[in-house]
């Protein structure tokens, strides 16, 4: 009984002293991403946990793609911001991550039809004479949404080092479109057609339930 008692009061200063051994550290960087350039703050409070916020903003690209004989080029801008608990299994620097981002990632879209003169819109042809361009937004998801990921980071130990995570985020599509010359408000088919156009990117968008996050960034940990 007595050395059952002295074991575990061994096991017990140990792990005391292995707690007291760990110091708090807060670290402060520069991150580029495909959500645009930011900044990035770490509070690693316990070795095997760690709080971060970040924000990052500024990026922008266009693109194009054709849905049902409609060429549309789109002008994405993308930023966010998120708040995450980071747990390092290894009480090194391999960290996973779970929590919130705020994400805003949205796009101006503009159709014309493929052949140069005629839509064609929820199987019906309409002159591009007459409605002009096919015009709108498209957001890929924004709002607050989960996000989990996974990383490198040396927050356990003073100094200047680099840090890199990937993670993914939940997609919230959304999609709006109308005429240039608003053609639609005179004409309730050509609007229902709109409609159906809006659906079928929104159901092409939705095919990617989640947006892939990857960052890289340089830190310095005080």
């Amino acid at each position: 009984m007595k050395r059952t008692a002295s074991v575990i009061a061994t096991v017990a200063l140990v792990a005391t002293t292995h707690a007291h051994a760990f110091e708090p550290r807060v670290s402060v960087g520069a991150v580029a991403g495909m959500t645009g350039l930011g900044a990035d703050v770490s509070w690693r409070f316990n070795e095997n946990l760690a709080v971060t916020g970040r924000y990052t903003d500024g990026l922008s690209y266009d693109t194009d793609f054709n849905q049902d004989g409609v060429n549309y080029d789109t002008d994405f801008d993308l930023k966010a911001s998120s708040v995450k608990l980071d747990y390092f299994p290894f009480a090194g620097r391999f960290f996973l991550s779970a929590g919130i981002m705020m994400p805003d990632i949205d796009a101006s879209v503009t159709g014309n039809p493929q052949d140069g003169s005629v839509y064609e819109l929820n199987n019906r042809s309409y002159n591009a004479s007459e409605i002009g361009s096919v015009i709108g937004n498209a957001t890929l998801t924004d709002g607050v949404q989960p996000y989990v990921g996974v990383g490198w980071r040396s927050s356990h130990k003073a100094g200047l080092a680099l840090f890199s995570e990937l993670g993914l985020v939940a997609t919230d599509t959304d999609v709006s479109l109308r005429t240039s010359s608003n053609l639609e408000s005179v004409d309730p088919v050509l609007q229902q057609d709109i409609r159906a156009e809006e659906q079928k990117l929104k159901d092409d968008i939705d095919k990617l339930p989640v947006f892939p996050v990857a960052v890289f960034g340089i830190t310095y940990t005080f």
